[in-house]
């Protein structure tokens, strides 16, 4: 199969100062090898809709996930940084809060995330990687966001929607990109992306590699081939179809994983997967013992399955450490021995040390914000939480409440002002939102309306964002 190498060089945004991947004396591997590094992401896929979550519906059925969570580590507390899709992508790929940008909202995020932004593939070309971008991207809606301008030497995916059909693989208003030149498929589109993935890894395997595989199952629009739903019989027809599209989505899994053990670079894998936010309840997500979904800043639509595998590295169990998707650039550098940046701090940790037992986890804040229009925000501070619903607030336990089934902001009050300072103090180290509201509900809208951007992303067209 032929490659597509970036058509054109992007200037590279100078990074930020030194973060904890640099200061953990046990983050880097023994072996001088470098690993290749894999991170798949799956979209909407419900917390409780993997086998490995043990509160998962007996109809679920995810056997190669479930063989992968027994070969790494199981983060029970692992989280993303938006309840929506595009928000979790941009801090995926940039290591930063979305927030740092101004991109509060889906529709901000997929507008497209800055170009001066260097991006994960960009900090791992200087040590010799190959990378691909297999799925959706959602970081820009047409060809100049394009990830093959983005450090990504192959791409095999679209663009500017959240959301792709699943059978028409032909449509020039949605298009399916090799590299930046759109091509006509037949079949399934998930079947596609696994495909892909095999392929690259076969292309690349005598070198160190990132492949980022981002499937868009099991995002709305529900579809499965017929054979598949038919293998499911819940008395839901939403249930049966996002089940088997979470089938279809486990078996390229599968094959991925085969593929790596077959060419014997499975060992000296870095590998994680998880899912971009919770899943919808309006399509019959279960994101059991959570509340809420995707949409909300509640642990249902934010904590999301994660998982760890690096069998050379790493011994399988589980870990109850708090962990973040902005931890995954991080750990992926240290892993291969690549400097952060020094001009742009990174705001996750490198979980290496931790994962192999050799520090504690540490007690850490972490912070969502949906803007004043979304009106959601959260700060979760050791046990603590603090969830925003527009002018509702709630408090929560988290080591005796993962429900948050019990508001304990009435008989706290000062715990809900000592987080409401934390996420104060956070936010004021944030853009203002791009789209002129405020940072966040009930606060004042900034002064002199929308936040400026360069001018050649002023220049960059606006999608129409699909959630």
């Amino acid at each position: 199969m032929k490659t597509f190498p970036i058509l054109t060089a992007l200037l590279l945004a100078s990074g930020g100062c030194q973060t904890a991947l640099q200061a953990a004396p046990g983050a880097l591997t023994a072996d001088p090898a470098k690993p290749n590094i894999v991170v798949i992401v799956a979209d909407d896929l419900g917390y409780a809709d993997v086998l490995f979550n043990p509160k998962h519906p007996k109809e679920v059925t995810t056997p190669h996930l479930d063989a992968l969570a027994k070969a790494g580590v199981i983060c029970r507390q692992g989280y993303v940084t938006g309840n929506v899709c595009s928000q979790t992508r941009t801090a995926l790929m940039t290591g930063r809060y979305q927030q740092r940008l101004g991109l509060y909202t889906a529709g901000e995020a997929g507008s497209g995330v800055p170009m001066s932004e260097k991006l994960f593939p960009q900090f791992l070309k200087s040590a010799g990687y190959t990378s691909m971008q297999i799925g959706k991207w959602h970081l820009g809606p047409t060809p100049e966001w394009s990830p093959a301008l983005r450090g990504f030497d192959e791409v095999f995916g679209f663009l500017g929607r959240g959301a792709h059909d699943y059978f028409k693989l032909d449509d020039p208003n949605d298009p399916i990109y090799r590299g930046t030149t759109p091509v006509k498929l037949d079949g399934y589109l998930t079947d596609h992306w696994g495909e892909e993935a095999v392929s690259f890894i076969g292309r690349h395997k005598e070198h160190p590699f990132f492949l980022y595989l981002a499937f868009n199952a099991v995002h709305a629009p529900l579809q499965a081939p017929t054979e598949e739903i038919a293998r499911f019989n819940t008395g839901n027809t939403d249930r049966n179809t996002l089940l088997a599209m979470g089938k279809r989505l486990d078996d390229a899994i599968g094959n991925v994983i085969a593929k790596l053990k077959s060419e014997g670079v499975w060992e000296n894998t870095l590998l994680f997967f998880i899912s971009d936010n919770g899943g919808p309840l309006a399509q019959s997500a279960v994101n059991a013992p959570l509340r809420g979904g995707k949409h909300q800043d509640y642990e249902g639509g934010i904590r999301v399955p994660f998982l760890v595998c690096w069998p050379a590295q790493l011994k399988p169990g589980e870990s109850q450490a708090v962990v973040s998707s902005l931890d995954i650039l991080p750990t992926a550098l240290a892993a291969a021995g690549v400097a952060g940046p020094i001009d742009k701090s990174l705001d996750g940790i490198n979980l290496l040390p931790i994962l192999r037992g050799e520090v504690p986890a540490p007690q850490r804040n972490l912070f969502w914000c949906s803007g004043s229009g979304g009106g959601w925000w959260a700060v979760r501070s050791g046990d603590w939480k603090v969830v925003g619903e527009k002018a509702r607030i709630g408090l929560f336990d988290m080591s005796k409440d993962v429900s948050e089934a019990n508001d304990l902001s009435k008989q706290m009050p000062e715990k809900v002002v000592e987080l409401t300072k934390l996420h104060d103090t956070w936010l004021s180290d944030m853009m203002n939102p791009i789209n002129g509201e405020a940072k966040r509900y009930g606060m004042p809208e900034p002064a002199g309306g929308k936040t400026k951007k360069s001018k050649a992303d002023r220049k960059k067209k606006s999608p129409t964002p699909s959630f």
